[in-house]
């Protein structure tokens, strides 16, 4: 029985968005490379798939180990997710955006801690203050 199945990973490398074409025939293994430019849309890419997957070069054929591939909905679904997160997704403006957001969470919380500690040595100190106040009435 010789198994085919063909699958698409479209993510963000350097300034463009890339979609990898891959196509498994057995046990051989055939990529080709479509550079996107702008983030494509879904239907867009559909609408490439019907239309120019012909006119795809794929590479030779090299071997492949077959994988087995999750049957399980809520895994393969899992699974996406996964890479979506190892990834990310968005163009550079938004994710130098994120990590301005995250460094401005890490510093909120440190100079959040600074104020608690802050407090605490002041509570500490009108404590001990009181208690030698009470000892010098004697």
């Amino acid at each position: 029985m010789n198994r085919q199945s063909a699958g698409l990973t479209v993510f963000f490398e350097g300034q463009f968005w890339v979609g990898i074409f891959e196509r498994v025939s057995g046990d051989r293994l055939s990529v080709c490379r479509h550079i996107f430019g702008a983030e494509p849309k879904d239907s867009e890419v559909w609408e490439f798939i019907l239309r120019d997957y012909e006119r795809l070069k794929f590479s030779p054929e090299v071997a492949s180990p077959v994988r087995k591939v999750a049957d399980n909905p809520k895994r393969r679904q899992r699974i996406a997710g996964k890479q979506l997160q190892a990834s990310g997704v968005g163009t550079k403006s938004q994710q130098a955006l994120q990590m301005q957001r995250e460094e401005m969470k890490c510093q909120r919380e440190q100079r959040g801690r600074e104020l608690r500690e802050a407090e605490k040595q002041r509570q500490f100190e009108l404590r001990r203050q009181k208690r030698k106040a009470k000892h010098k009435g004697r």
